[in-house]
Order: C-alpha cells, then sequence, then structure tokens
C-alpha cells in the first residue's frame, strides 16, 4: 500500500521525541574532523531559517526499521527548506517526508564497508539524497556522488582534486590532512576561530606599522 505522507504520518508511531541512536565518533581524528566541518557550515549559514544540519544523528524512515532496531544515522547531513529547529533525531513522518539533501559520511575500519555499499544503496535507493560523500580521516580517500536518473554517478575532481557539491555550493577538497570546503573562487571556507586569528594578526600588523609611524595605537 502506497501512503501519502499525512497517511503515513497517521499510521505511524510518534517517536518525534526519541533520541539519537548513533555510536560515539570511532576516533579523535573523526571527532576533530567533524567539529571542524559543523563549524565552517553553522558559521556560513548563521542566520539562515531554512537549512537544518545534523550531525550524528538517527534517521527515522520506517516502522519496520524501529521494530529492527536498524538505526541508521549519517555522520553529517544537511536538509534544505525546513525549519532549523533543534532536533533529538530526524523523523522523516514528522518532516513532510523530507530526507537530508546532503550526506557525509566519515570512513572508519569498522564502518567502510557499510559506508561504501549498504549505506550508499539505501542514501540512493530510498532516500534519493541528491548528493553523497565520503572520507577517511586516517587514510584521506575522499569520493562523493551525484543522484542522475535514480543512480548514483561519481563526481569527477577539479585539478586539485576538490569535488564540487551542487548543494552546499561550495568544494569538497583536502587541506593539512583534513576535509575542508572551499568556495567557488577557491577560498577556503574558515572556522569562527580561524577568522578571529585572522583578525587579530591584522590587527597586530597594524599596530606594528602605526609604533613604526611614532604613533601610539592605543590612543588612534
Amino acid at each position: 500500500m502506497v501512503y501519502t505522507v499525512e497517511e503515513l504520518a497517521g499510521v505511524m508511531p510518534d517517536v518525534s521525541h526519541l533520541e539519537s541512536c548513533e555510536p560515539e565518533m570511532e576516533s579523535p581524528e573523526h571527532y576533530n574532523q567533524l567539529a571542524l566541518l559543523i563549524a565552517c557550515l553553522n558559521w556560513l549559514y548563521q542566520g539562515r531559517d531554512d537549512i537544518f544540519l545534523g550531525a550524528n544523528l538517527t534517521v527515522y524512515f520506517s516502522e519496520e526499521q524501529i521494530k529492527n532496531r536498524d538505526f541508521r544515522g549519517p555522520d553529517l547531513f544537511l536538509v534544505k527548506d525546513v525549519e532549523p529547529r533543534k532536533r533529538s533525531s530526524w523523523v522523516v513522518w514528522h518532516e513532510g517526508g523530507r530526507y537530508p539533501d546532503f550526506i557525509l559520511e566519515l570512513l572508519s575500519e569498522s564502518t567502510s564497508n557499510t559506508d561504501r555499499g549498504l549505506k550508499k544503496e539505501l542514501y540512493q535507493t530510498r532516500f534519493r539524497t541528491p548528493e553523497y560523500f565520503w572520507f577517511s580521516p586516517i587514510t584521506f580517500e575522499l569520493a562523493g556522488f551525484r543522484l542522475i536518473a535514480g543512480k548514483y554517478e561519481a563526481i569527477e575532481p577539479d585539478n586539485q582534486g576538490r569535488l564540487w557539491s551542487e548543494v552546499l555550493g561550495l568544494f569538497l577538497g583536502i587541506k593539512d590532512e583534513k576535509l575542508r570546503l572551499f568556495f567557488e573562487d577557491e577560498a577556503l571556507v574558515l572556522t569562527p576561530e580561524e577568522i578571529a586569528k585572522q583578525q587579530q594578526q591584522r590587527a597586530d600588523r597594524l599596530a606594528t606599522r602605526l609604533k613604526e609611524l611614532g604613533i601610539d595605537p592605543d590612543e588612534v
């Protein structure tokens, strides 16, 4: 039987307040990588009221999945055109039938086969997520796929090995052994800490220059 979104919400259990059932990050490298990307995207999307960013949250999408405790949660996902309110998990039938528009998995020794196989098939066939990427913080393997005619096709890298995300409007590439985000003009998307450090360096250079000119920076 095929249900509309409204009918599905009526027959499915209310799990809108269920907590995420995802395991902790496998290593400090995985945790730090995820935190870095979250910091960049939160800064980039600050003030937006139509984007939800999920990190290590379970996506509930069927009653059978709940009964079997077959929990599936991307390490990082983004959904457009939704309210960015706080959520303990992503429940598809409480979100108007919406699935993630962008998913990133961080490969690890214990999950890499699942991320490359079962999850890729799930995101392609069930979620129909437009873009799926994976990255290993240990081996630095990076790959991306775009949904075309119902099938994932590999995203070709540019001449610097970066992959373009149409959903994010950004490049994903490796810099200093970290997965980073880049604007279309190839400028790096900075974290708030990096921005503050950059501003402090500029202030220090200005103060030094003023002193060279015999001007007290504190009196300017």
